[in-house]
């Protein structure tokens, strides 16, 4: 049962797919036979009966999903796709009229699933990743003057499948906007840490992380401490942690009787511990996440966020790794002119 649930007079609903493309008000499924993706499926029963269900993106193509003007809040964007590495695929959202997305992050990697080859369920509170491709997210985004939702195709021709599900309505005018900034480190330098977000400016609140760990080197992976430099911090953080599996709030390695043991729940998750061949396929990648929900890491003029990578070495000494890390930060703030790092090529963003 829904609690506290009270009329929103000055509320309404619309959505955006492919057989609404403006999310207008009665103009669902009115794409006629012979317009559609799926005329042929529809042909014998004509116009309203799922004529045009996705779109085809085409190489190096990129195309509009969404493009609304008005005052309100994304609530849902529910994705699914044919393709084969969804790393290929580049998601973009833009805010009241932005030049540069405040999203930009590849479409598998946005919904913590960077390698589309191995399915895992994921369960958690703004992420869902659901039987049998089906990416959900339910992080509210707020905006003011309208928004843009983009999708690059840098593979292969693809079908997308979209639903987008939004909100008219006031928005309290100290909302913040959200974003989402990915990046790659292959291999990591020797003795650098792993930076997940830097030159990020403004007042707002972390809310995630999203790490895919290839890793290099035989045995344990995780005793490096993720750090948050927050307003001004230079040398040393406001906030230090304990190590990478602390973080993700598991503990010991993630081991239990000398393995690891995935797990996915609403806030943290080592979602998934890649299978390997032994011979081709023999390193290893782990993804886990962690949601800032309860509780929020607030900035009030800037922010950088890093994770060392330490193994082990003879002695009980740490060893620096120079692992394959990819990550995507999430965030909320007042700034839309935060400068992002330059996107990988589809070759920097392939996943052996």
């Amino acid at each position: 049962m829904l609690k506290n649930l009270t009329i929103k007079k000055d509320y309404e609903t619309f959505s955006i797919s492919p057989e609404n493309f403006s999310g207008e008000k009665g103009k669902g499924g009115m794409a006629e036979v012979g317009e559609g993706t799926a005329s042929h499926q529809a042909g014998e029963l004509g116009r309203g009966w799922k004529v045009n269900p996705y779109i085809k993106i085409c190489g190096g193509q990129t195309v509009v999903l969404a493009d609304v003007k008005g005052r309100g809040a994304i609530k849902h964007i529910w994705i699914t796709d044919s393709a084969v590495a969804g790393r290929l695929l580049i998601l973009k959202i833009y805010f009241d009229g932005q030049k540069n997305p405040a999203v930009h992050v590849p479409l598998s990697d946005f919904f913590v699933n960077a390698d589309y080859r191995e399915y895992r369920q994921i369960n958690s509170l703004p992420i869902c990743f659901n039987p049998g491709k089906a990416m959900n997210s339910y992080f509210e985004m707020p905006y003011f003057k309208g928004f843009r939702i983009e999708l690059e195709n840098l593979g292969e021709t693809c079908n997308v499948y979209y639903q987008i599900d939004c909100e008219k309505k006031t928005i309290d005018p100290n909302s913040l906007y959200f974003h989402a900034q990915f990046r790659r480190v292959n291999p990591l330098p020797y003795k650098e840490p792993y930076t997940i977000l830097d030159n990020i400016k403004g007042n707002g609140v972390y809310v995630g992380t999203y790490l895919h760990w290839g890793v290099r080197n035989n045995g344990w992976w995780g005793e490096g401490e993720i750090k948050f430099f927050i307003d001004g911090d230079s040398e040393f953080p406001t906030i230090c942690g304990t190590g990478t599996e602390d973080y993700f709030c598991g503990a010991y390695n993630f081991d239990v009787g000398g393995r690891y043991v995935e797990f996915s729940t609403p806030y943290t998750g080592l979602s998934k511990v890649s299978s390997t061949d032994g011979t081709y396929r023999s390193q290893r990648y782990f993804d886990m996440y962690r949601w800032h929900i309860t509780d929020p890491i607030y900035f009030k003029k800037d922010l950088r966020v890093t994770i060392q990578a330490l193994g082990w070495r003879s002695g009980g000494r740490y060893l620096p790794l120079q692992d394959d890390i990819s990550s995507v930060a999430y965030w909320y703030s007042d700034n839309l002119d935060d400068e992002y790092p330059v996107f990988p090529s589809a070759n920097d963003l392939e996943i052996i």
